[in-house]
């Protein structure tokens, strides 16, 4: 465990990092619809991006909880995570159910930024967020597996070399349980690149995102993680970990909404008053800052057991609705204050209000978190 003075000088490292990546950067990306490459490289020199990626493969060898710190101080000053955060949480399946051979193989690579493992290969259009229906395939053809189907809603699969994919090994009226049958492996996207059709999906924010067809694509059979069948029990140690960082990420997105509302309701005078003073103006930025204070607490809760090994899907659950919700009431709370100036680009308010909104729907979306603890945690019958 890391000391609070530890976790400080990272907190100290990421902010000087990101001044010199000023929302001006993030702004122009924006308008651009690019990739924020400079600050993805930048993340890699520093050893950011290798956080969890122990020292014996050439990461720093961090834990999820310093992690998370990371990311959310890069929401925090105005940028966006998601542009690196899948090299994070794909983690959480490699190291713990990938083989030794394995992690020699890629970490050392991915550690110093040779190579990038940013896409995530799991959802489908016709499955959404019920992941046991994935119909994409990986039939076994001697030493390789050969891989036909479609996910959506991949980021950054344009700009990664390898990927994290789910796909169906065994179909599924031969097995007895609906999770099983479903293998998790490493997919190299430059090698198969014929065989692969990366198709850029147009969002409100500037996430890269994409769908992505495979055609024969093939994966040698020593990429496969794990047991064959196995990969749906392997990927949600991937899932707790992102819900995790993207709390996180909420997180950073609720202070920074706070710190400008605080300024913003400070400097602003109409009626010869600061609008702060207004109770109307004060009483939502006060009620924003305890829900994303007590958001934190849950992250740095669920953080903690992941990093003990302890599981922790409740805990992730629960961090990823908090953050999200209380940083959607911040960023309503930051645009109420700032009137029609909230509106205007050049207070970045507008981009940072679109970028906070995703995480309500995504990974996953909040009615499913709350079926989820209705079910697993109170007891209470299914809903669906």
């Amino acid at each position: 465990m890391y000391s609070h003075e530890d976790k400080e000088l990272i907190r100290n490292g990421i902010r000087a990092l990101c001044e010199k990546f000023p929302e001006e950067y993030w702004s122009e990306l924006d308008e651009k619809n690019a990739y924020p490459e400079a600050f993805i490289q930048a993340l890699t020199d520093e050893g950011w991006l290798g956080a969890l990626i122990p020292e014996e493969y050439g990461g720093t060898g961090l834990g999820l909880s310093e992690a998370a710190i990371i990311l959310e101080e890069i929401n925090r000053s105005g940028g966006n995570a998601g542009a690196g955060h899948a090299q994070m949480y794909t983690m959480g399946a490699i190291l713990r159910h990938g083989s030794e051979e394995q992690k020699r193989r890629w970490l050392p690579d991915i550690a110093t930024g040779k190579k990038r493992l940013q896409a995530f290969g799991i959802t489908e259009p016709t499955a959404g967020s019920d992941t046991t229906s994935i119909t994409t395939t990986a039939v076994r053809r001697g030493d390789h597996y050969i891989v036909h189907g479609q996910k959506i809603w991949t980021s950054r699969a344009e700009y990664s070399d390898l990927m994290l994919l789910l796909a169906r090994t065994t179909p599924k009226d031969q097995i007895k349980k609906k999770t099983d049958g479903l293998s998790l492996f490493v997919l190299d996207m430059k090698e198969q690149a014929e065989h692969i059709d990366i198709r850029p999906i147009k969002t409100m924010v500037n996430h890269a995102t994409t769908e992505v067809f495979f055609d024969g694509a093939k994966i040698p059979a020593e990429n496969l993680i794990g047991e064959e069948g196995k990969g749906f029990k392997y990927v949600l140690a991937g899932m707790n970990a992102e819900r995790i960082l993207i709390s996180s990420e909420s997180i950073g997105d609720g202070h920074y909404f706070i710190d400008k509302a605080v300024d913003y309701a400070n400097e602003r005078i109409v009626f010869n008053r600061p609008i702060g003073q207004n109770q109307g103006v004060q009483f939502p930025i006060a009620e924003s800052y305890m829900s994303i204070e007590a958001a934190a607490l849950m992250r740095d809760r669920a953080a903690e057991l992941f990093d003990q090994g302890i599981l922790c899907g409740n805990e992730a659950n629960m961090a990823k609705y908090l953050a999200s919700e209380a940083a959607w009431k911040a960023a309503n709370a930051t645009m109420t204050t700032y009137g029609g100036y909230g509106l205007a680009k050049e207070y970045h308010i507008e981009r940072k209000f679109r970028e906070a909104r995703l995480y309500i729907v995504a990974p996953i979306t909040n009615n499913l978190v709350l079926s989820y603890i209705g079910q697993h945690v109170l007891g209470l019958p299914r809903s669906f």
